[in-house]
């Protein structure tokens, strides 16, 4: 199935990473039925780690509360990725493509919008047969600039951060 010119339009111009991987995600993401779209807050956490190159904040994992669009909690985000249902139900995901947003005026504080595909699940309900999650309209939840350092190995911080997460196939 070829993808639409609408989809390669706005995954073209949200993700600046290679032509040809942006065509296998927007033929995967065209392909599925059932579109979940959920709002995210929470915090990113980052733990300082130290390597033969220095030290560095290296991203843990999430901690977010999903709700619908009408604000009621769903379900949550956390490490794996992976997004849990309030049903059980867990998909974990697979990253396919990673970028900033090519939209003016974004912050360089907002963390990059993402495409996964589901990799595993766990339980029966609503998210047990998502087949691909986009992360978008990022707020926050890039890693501090500064405050790691060999006096602050195994720190770890939390980033406030907000972003939508649409699932698709989702029930």
């Amino acid at each position: 199935m070829k993808p639409s010119r609408a989809i390669r339009t706005v995954l073209g111009s949200v993700f600046p990473v290679a032509l040809a991987s942006i065509t296998m995600c927007q033929g995967a993401l065209a392909a599925n039925a059932g579109v979940l779209e959920l709002q995210g807050r929470g915090v990113q956490i980052y733990r300082c780690t130290s390597s033969a190159t220095g030290t560095a904040w290296v991203l843990v994992g999430p901690d977010a509360t999903l709700t619908d669009t009408t604000g009621r909690p769903v379900g949550r985000h956390f490490i794996g990725p992976s997004w849990q249902a309030t049903d059980g139900s867990i998909v974990v995901g697979e990253l396919l493509a990673s970028g900033s947003p090519a939209i003016p005026g974004t912050p360089a504080t907002a963390a990059p919008w993402l495409v996964l595909r589901a990799k595993s699940h766990a339980g029966a309900g609503r998210f047990d047969a998502v087949t691909y999650v986009t992360r978008t309209r990022t707020a926050g939840g890039t890693a501090p600039a500064t405050g790691c350092d060999a006096a602050h190995v195994a720190a770890e911080v939390r980033v406030s951060y907000s972003a939508t997460y649409t699932l698709f196939g989702a029930r």
